[in-house]
């Protein structure tokens, strides 16, 4: 594409989005509320002002947008916006002016180096380039859709690579490969843009080519659409000792000028043929005695037949009391912000901005090169940009409320997904329950009901879930699901596998952590506030004592966060961690009002070592907890957003804008403006039963009132009688319908 906007090729759609929008058509004038997202129109106006403006003033021939997007206004400034206090009791600040500002990143396709521009919309309603950025040439903008796509057509139509695969089997039609950023690898310099290419074989149309894994992993350039090297793994033997050994002498890559191949001393391995199919028309003709799906699955429907019962206006939602805005962002996927439970008519801020601001997946293989698996799929790939448009009735059940998101495309325009975002109610059992089982007690049973407000996003091979809830008694939580298909190498029949597990003949899954960092910015009360941790300890007090006859005594122990730092979860001491504001206090416990983070379903400890490659690149790995101080921009919002920093892409050490740098400057942390980031994750030792598609496995943070509220916020929760509800047999309809809920 040239600088003054004419596309020279067509875009590369994903099959996730739903359609392309080339030129603005209305270019909206005022914003509704502050943070919303850019617009598709607003898009392509700011990539069409960058073009116009490197056309003009510039050398530059060719350029490829890779992100476009909303930079947020500074928090005060919003709250001042929405009416929302700084402090609790305090009146809202007196608004200010708010100019719209967008933030874009581009490469210079001829010479390969990335810029980062900010562009305001002035008063003529234009937008007006203010700051152009040259970045560092190590420095990559994460990696765009459209450069997975193409990698895959570079590697198709190499004639070495088509080779390769025709030395095993496969014919060049039938070559596909998941582009992967480079990972770690100091054999290529970083001012390159560099993929890896992880290779497969598909034998029809719509075949599951993850069935099919090639043994050999191919490098290209992303700019150049060069391939620059080509990698074979060592594989494994079984000694005459009964020892495993590795083929080749070292896990560590071989010098960028040997032959790959010869320095794995291993022979070629060939391709699984066997078909593992995931759809039922493909599954009907490749399955063993074809498909037949289970027959005695009856209908379950979601009926809502007075509406729901939360309201939209825009990306404002509200819904039993909460009441917040909802965002689509290209690297976060889902932004919730400026979150607020009203208390009894006290309008209570709880949450300034909450979101996943980055993951990343360490797998365990040792050997050559597949320690550069470790994909950062938030800064590397980005969720939004990932993400599905959702289908009525099943990524989503009942009445539904979709909203849309946009991203850039290389050429500056806006690709839309339509329904990327869904909200909607469901029933989650009981909320709370009461029985007096004496004589003539009465019950009162009240059901939980909570709003969903979800995304899927397809990485590859993998999917994930992501689900915010929230409760009618004040709690939150974040909840991931994965799912989709395991990443897999080539096996070779016979080969010890000491680091992955043999999911199907000749595939073999290797095993690797998920790990997500949660960033919470909180505003309890207010914008001062402060992190407690709690640890629980029985006493010291010996059984038979005085003090503790029983033996069965047990005391909390709080302290107070007072300056940046991490802190790791303490199964032993039972360690958990809440946010209170110290200006406030509970009229009956005395506490300070606040929300507990509850990491307990998903807490999990790295497996790389603590100087290794992935910890190296993602410090937020080491700890489960980090307490930052929020740091703004002279005109803007946060500078403190991404915990690996903000261009994640081929970094080989901990970035000076990470939460590791961060910490080390011992920032005051108690009664401040303070981020929260909390780290989780899954471990997978892969199952066979993961194959060919997983299973959902899940994970959760929780976020709960602790002292917040007054008692339990639900009590006013009416319980219900659902007249839908009827006996499932004949043999117990009677006397099912005499129990009452209350």
């Amino acid at each position: 594409m040239s600088p003054d906007g004419r596309a020279t090729s067509d875009n590369a759609v994903p099959s996730t989005a739903s359609s392309v929008q080339t030129e603005p058509k209305q270019v909206p004038t005022a914003f509704k509320h502050p943070l919303d997202p850019l617009t598709p129109d607003e898009i392509a106006a700011v990539s069409l002002s960058i073009r116009r403006h490197i056309a003009a003033k510039s050398e530059i021939k060719a350029i490829k947008f890779i992100t476009c997007g909303l930079l947020p206004a500074p928090k005060k400034a919003v709250l001042a916006y929405l009416g929302i206090p700084l402090s609790p009791g305090a009146k809202p600040e007196s608004p200010v002016p708010i100019v719209r500002k967008a933030e874009s990143d581009f490469l210079d396709v001829v010479n390969g180096r990335a810029y980062n521009a900010i562009l305001s919309l002035n008063e003529k309603v234009e937008w007006e380039l203010d700051v152009l950025t040259l970045l560092p040439e190590e420095f990559q903008p994460q990696i765009s859709v459209e450069e997975l796509i193409a990698c895959e057509v570079v590697v198709k139509n190499n004639p070495v690579i088509q080779q390769l695969a025709k030395d095993v089997g496969v014919l060049p039609e039938q070559i596909f490969c998941d582009g992967w950023s480079i990972g770690y690898d100091d054999r290529f310099p970083q001012k390159r843009r560099v993929q890896q290419a992880l290779m497969y074989a598909r034998f029809s149309e719509h075949d599951n080519l993850y069935a099919h894994p090639l043994d050999f992993i191919p490098v290209i350039d992303a700019n150049t659409e060069e391939l620059l090297h080509v990698d074979f793994p060592a594989h494994y033997a079984r000694a005459a000792d009964g020892s495993v050994k590795l083929s080749a002498p070292s896990t560590a890559p071989p010098p960028i000028d040997a032959d790959s191949f010869a320095a794995s001393q291993r022979e070629r391995i060939p391709v699984p043929r066997k078909a593992f199919d995931f759809l039922p028309d493909l599954m009907a003709q490749t399955e063993e005695g074809g498909y037949h799906p289970r027959q005695d699955l009856k209908p379950l429907h979601v009926v809502q037949p007075e509406g729901v019962s939360f309201k939209v206006d825009g990306h404002v939602l509200e819904w039993q009391n909460w009441k917040m805005h909802i965002s689509f962002t290209h690297r976060e996927g889902i932004a919730l912000s400026t979150i607020t439970y009203n208390d009894h008519g006290e309008i209570r801020p709880i949450v300034y901005r909450l979101s996943l601001a980055e993951m990343v997946v360490p797998y365990g293989a040792p050997e050559s090169p597949h320690p550069r698996k470790f994909a950062f799929d938030s800064g590397e790939y980005g969720m939004g940009t990932m993400a599905n448009e959702l289908s009525l009735g099943c990524d989503c059940l009942g009445q539904i409320h979709y909203m849309p998101g946009s991203f850039v495309a290389h050429d500056g325009s806006a690709i839309v997904i339509k329904n990327v975002i869904c909200i909607h109610e469901e029933d989650n059992g009981v909320l709370w329950k009461h029985t007096d089982y004496r004589p003539n007690g009465r019950s009162q049973t009240v059901r939980r009901r909570r709003l969903v407000v979800s995304m899927v996003c397809t990485l590859a091979n993998y999917e994930y879930i992501w689900n915010y809830l929230f409760y009618q008694d004040g709690g939150i939580e974040f909840e991931a699901r994965l799912t989709g298909i395991l990443n897999v190498y080539a096996h070779k029949e016979g080969e010890p596998n000491p680091y992955g597990v043999l999911v199907a003949p000749g595939i073999n899954a290797q095993y690797h952590q998920h790990m997500f960092s949660i960033r919470i910015d909180p505003m309890i009360d207010g914008l001062k506030n402060t992190v407690v941790e709690t640890d629980i300890f029985p006493a010291e007090a010996p059984t038979g004592s005085k003090d503790n006859f029983a033996g069965n005594a047990f005391y909390t122990k709080d302290t107070a966060i007072t300056n940046e730092t991490a802190r790791d979860y303490d199964f032993i001491k039972e360690r958990r961690w809440r946010i209170v504001n110290k200006g406030r206090q509970h009229y009956a416990s005395g506490k300070d009002v606040g929300y507990s983070i509850g990491v307990k379903g998903g807490a999990t400890p790295m497996m790389t070592k603590a100087d290794g490659w992935a910890a190296k690149r993602a410090a937020f790995l080491k700890s489960a907890l980090w307490v930052v101080k929020d740091v703004e921009a002279k005109d803007s919002g946060t500078v403190r957003m991404w915990p690996a920093g903000k261009y994640v892409p081929q970094t080989r050490d901990e970035p000076e804008d990470s939460v590791g740098s961060w910490v080390e400057g011992k920032l005051p942390v108690e009664d401040e403006d303070i981020l929260v980031y909390v780290t989780v994750g899954v471990t997978h030792i892969p199952r066979p039963e993961d194959w060919p598609v997983m299973p959902v496995e899940h994970l959760n943070v929780t976020f709960k009132p602790i002292s917040f509220f007054k008692a339990n916020p639900s009590m006013d929760v009416p319980a219900s009688k659902d007249k839908l509800s009827v006996p499932a047999f004949e043999s117990n309809a009677n006397g099912s319908g005499t129990s009452c809920c209350h």
